[in-house]
């Protein structure tokens, strides 16, 4: 299994990025697919959850209506589409991806996501 993410990088505040998730190794259609985020001394944070098939999907409050996760089945891929960014949106961003019949995905519980790609960094300038 492996998921590799690229897309991050600098931006002013106000502006966009779009985050990228290659994934391969596992059956994609089964799985559910979430970005995450960590700043240095914090807890990792789930951002947002898309189940790969049925399209649902959930964002935490603070990224509602400004970020859309969505999928590219054909080329196994997961994005992030991130606007209006600001610098609390700071941080190395995520991919992870666990079976659909696991439970716990839905709220984003770090530790129900068994796979994990290496991070891409986003900083947001104000």
């Amino acid at each position: 299994v492996q998921l590799v993410e690229s897309g991050g990088g600098l931006v002013q505040a106000g502006g966009s990025l779009r985050l990228s998730c290659a994934a391969s190794g596992f059956s994609f259609d089964d799985y559910a697919i979430a970005w995450f985020r960590q700043v240095p001394g914090k807890e990792r944070e789930g951002v947002a959850c898309l189940s790969i098939g049925n399209d649902w999907t959930y964002y935490i409050d603070s990224v509602k209506g400004r970020f859309t996760i969505s999928s590219d089945n054909a080329q196994k891929a997961v994005y992030l589409q991130m606007n209006k960014l600001t610098s609390e949106d700071t941080a190395i961003y995520y991919c992870a991806a666990t079976p659909r019949w696991f439970e716990g995905w839905r709220e984003l519980i770090a530790h129900t996501f068994g796979y994990w790609g290496q991070g891409t960094q986003v900083t947001v300038s104000s």
